[in-house]
């Protein structure tokens, strides 16, 4: 993890040591992919969602098969937040996939464990929330019950109910 200034220091050089502009960053997003980036729309206001003060779902949505992230309705916020980021760099997509397949597994266990008043559904869950790429779970937990069949298939449907019922990420 590196600290990245939110705003760059070319942009906004007096914002250097405010601590709401320095925001955890992967090392390649800081040196690689955001750099100076900073877009702005026609009124001067920032087209980055910034997760201290707004919630990333109202800008981006994750499609759970594919692994890539979608601007809600068009957001501009969510355009250009995928493109500076690089939010759908094919080693993350492939992440996700693979985040995506674990955790409608660990879900199930997770849920049978629960059922049969197993002590390890809980070690299971906190290894859950604790691995990489937990935006997938996140988005499985938003799923609306009329999709969540076709999206994490009908054997997942009863134990990602029960774990919206009590983790409601």
């Amino acid at each position: 993890m590196a600290i990245d200034h939110f705003e760059p220091l070319e942009r906004a050089p007096l914002r250097a040591f405010e601590w709401l502009n320095h925001l955890l960053s992967c090392a390649y997003c800081n040196s690689d992919v955001k750099r100076e980036e900073y877009p702005v729309d026609a009124n001067g206001f920032c087209l980055l969602i910034n997760p201290t003060i707004e919630d990333p779902a109202e800008h981006l949505q994750l499609m759970l098969a594919s692994g890539e992230y979608e601007p809600v309705n068009g957001s501009p916020k969510g355009v250009e937040s995928i493109r500076v980021f690089g939010l759908n760099r094919p080693d993350l997509i492939k992440g996700r996939q693979d985040a995506f397949d674990l955790a409608c597994s660990n879900i199930r266990d997770w849920h049978f464990q629960r059922q049969s008043n197993d002590v390890r559904a809980d070690r299971v869950a906190k290894a859950l929330l604790d691995r990489p790429f937990i935006d997938v779970v996140h988005a499985m937990t938003r799923l609306k019950p009329s999709v969540a069949a076709i999206v994490v298939g009908q054997d997942t449907v009863p134990a990602l109910v029960a774990w919206q019922a009590e983790y409601g990420l």
